[in-house]
């Protein structure tokens, strides 16, 4: 699936199944409905998107649209881990795009699915989060550490 998403941000393959960004263009969820994306995972709040309506772009593609919105350190829960977890288990569901504006989320996220839901070390967790786009020269990497301790 990378080829196909050349154009957006900070574009990482974390599986076969999972591609990991940060805003796509409207030509790269063009190309990921053409190349059988079945789902679009946004996690960017609402008031960012201006007047972008992503779940309507995306439904018109005729992919499924999950949004599950994080806007800083204190929407990294067990509870948005645990609706990610559910987004990217449900049953044709794969494959999936899963941005925020930038990435730095979505690694954010995924560390925190990664500990609290798949059992990962802390360790192993913040190295799934780096993996998939978590900034370390942030201020989220340090409250996803310490989210991860808890």
């Amino acid at each position: 699936m990378k080829e196909l998403f050349t154009d957006a941000p900070n574009a990482r393959m974390v599986s076969e199944e999972l591609l990991c960004c940060g805003q796509p263009a409207v030509s790269a969820l063009e190309a990921a409905a053409r190349n059988g994306c079945r789902t679009v995972i946004n996690l960017r709040p609402e008031g960012e998107l201006g007047d972008f309506d992503e779940a309507a772009a995306v439904a018109s593609l005729g992919m499924r649209y999950v949004h599950i919105p994080v806007a800083g350190p204190q929407d990294l829960t067990t509870e948005n881990a645990r609706r990610l977890h559910e987004a990217l288990d449900a049953p044709d569901s794969h494959p999936v795009m899963l941005h925020c504006g930038s990435g730095n989320r979505v690694g954010a996220l995924l560390a925190m699915r990664a500990r609290h839901l798949d059992g990962q070390s802390k360790d192993d967790a913040l190295q799934t989060g780096l993996s998939a786009g978590l900034d370390p020269n942030t201020p989220l990497y340090g409250a996803t550490r310490d989210r991860l301790s808890r």
